[in-house]
């Protein structure tokens, strides 16, 4: 059992004992209303999981290598910040793809520019956040978060060589 299982257990197994503390019918209320989530949920997870290990398959090693890993340097930044802002979706599909391109030769560099560029970059939100809050707004925040994602790749690839 890994770090992160190891403190997400121990903080469920509190927050239950804090439940069942404050009333006795907490604990089955949040654990079916966790099940809930995770019914809704389910569907995405999975075909998230089934593209991140077909791409692990289907996308050949040496090409994931040349153009976004660890030795593609600055041009496998720049092309998975381009990725990432480009791709769509929820974190329940675009983090297991990441992982199965990290796992199948991507470099750190490039994972954190895509996933920076993701988050921060997403055209597929564009739209909505223009229609909903200001297109002046939307344009400064994209003006100012523009060199965040390829200058997070670049000091990723360079903590990289360090460690």
């Amino acid at each position: 059992m890994d770090a992160t299982t190891l403190i997400l257990s121990a903080v469920a197994a509190a927050l239950l004992v804090f439940a069942f503390w404050r009333g006795r019918d907490l604990p089955l209320a949040g654990i079916l209303a966790g099940g809930s989530n995770l019914w809704r949920n389910l569907p995405i997870l999975l075909l998230g999981f089934v593209i991140a290990g077909l791409v692990q398959v289907l996308v050949p090693k040496e090409l994931i290598s040349r153009w976004i890993g660890a030795q593609a340097g600055a041009k496998g930044v720049l092309i998975a910040c381009v990725a990432g802002g480009l791709v769509p979706g929820s974190p329940y599909a675009v983090f297991p793809l990441m992982a199965g391109l990290q796992q199948a030769g991507a470099g750190l560099g490039a994972v954190v520019g895509f996933v920076s560029a993701w988050s921060l970059w997403s055209v597929s939100r564009l739209p909505v956040e223009i229609a909903l809050i200001d297109p002046k707004a939307a344009l400064v925040r994209y003006g100012l978060t523009f060199v965040v994602p390829p200058i997070a790749g670049l000091l990723a690839n360079a903590l990289s060589r360090l460690l």
